[in-house]
């Protein structure tokens, strides 16, 4: 999931017994730090497979942490001012299961500041690059502050599932439509160079089939076709069958590489 749709994620979303995640919303916050909710990127829902392991993983957590009931606007944080924007920004009440460590919705920039960031500090993969100083009343708090690089911020948990899929040999078009893309030849764009095995299994196969000496040279289905007789309609046709009996046909190529035809009466 992109990081907007993983805090926007709800209990009621996780369907045990079809195996499945329905990605239905995503959390989004507009330029003044308003939290509203809107359609997943794309403006589209999309359904990921639910593994054992990770179904079973949900449920311990869901145990652990209770849901966090949260009612925002849909699509547009702004008061409406008509009718249909009345409508079309009705709030909607979100049972969240993913929350701040006060039990709130979560802020992306300070999940990524002192969540994400801090994990990635614990495992070594960047370093302080200098402190931030904080006053909390009386007392002064110095906080590190650290520089990660983009590509290993949270997009980057797509980009390992995404992986591990194709590696796997899974279908480009099955993963497409798991990560949300609008077409297969975005994720091709992204994550090619995630399929080392692509060829190597296509050269397998052709290998295989020709050292096999029971398997026909030439696939049943592009075999030529028997020859029938065509059946001619009427006289007339039949006139014109014999008129060509007599011709010669002549092929030259053309400037443009075709093929120009002359019939050429004998």
């Amino acid at each position: 999931m992109r990081q907007g749709e993983a805090f926007g994620l709800a209990e009621e979303d996780f369907d045990f017994a079809a195996g499945v995640v329905h990605v239905r919303r995503q959390l989004r916050w507009d330029i003044k730090g308003r939290p509203y909710f809107s359609l997943p990127k794309g403006r589209k829902t999309r359904e990921i497979p639910l593994p054992a392991n990770l179904a079973l993983r949900a449920r311990a957590h869901f145990r652990r942490f209770p849901s966090t009931s949260c009612t925002l606007p849909w699509r547009n944080p702004e008061t409406p001012t008509t009718a249909l924007e009345e409508r079309q920004r009705k709030p909607i009440t979100v049972d969240l299961i993913l929350t701040s460590s006060h039990g709130n919705r979560i802020y992306y920039r300070t999940w990524n500041d002192r969540s994400w960031k801090r994990a990635l500090a614990a495992a070594g993969l960047i370093k302080p690059v200098g402190e931030k100083v904080r006053h909390d009343g009386n007392r002064v708090r110095r906080v590190p502050r650290y520089a990660a690089p983009r590509e290993d911020m949270f997009h980057v948990l797509r980009h390992t599932y995404a992986s591990v899929q194709l590696e796997a040999g899974e279908s480009v078009v099955s993963l497409s439509k798991w990560l949300g893309h609008s077409t297969p030849k975005v994720t091709l764009d992204h994550y090619a160079h995630f399929m080392p095995g692509a060829g190597r299994r296509g050269l397998a196969a052709m290998d295989a089939w020709l050292q096999d000496p029971s398997r026909p040279k030439v696939p049943e289905k592009s075999l030529p076709a028997p020859n029938t007789p065509r059946i001619l309609a009427n006289m007339q046709v039949k006139g014109i069958a014999r008129q060509g009996a007599d011709m010669s046909v002549k092929y030259k190529e053309t400037a443009r590489g075709g093929l120009a035809v002359n019939i050429i009466e004998c």
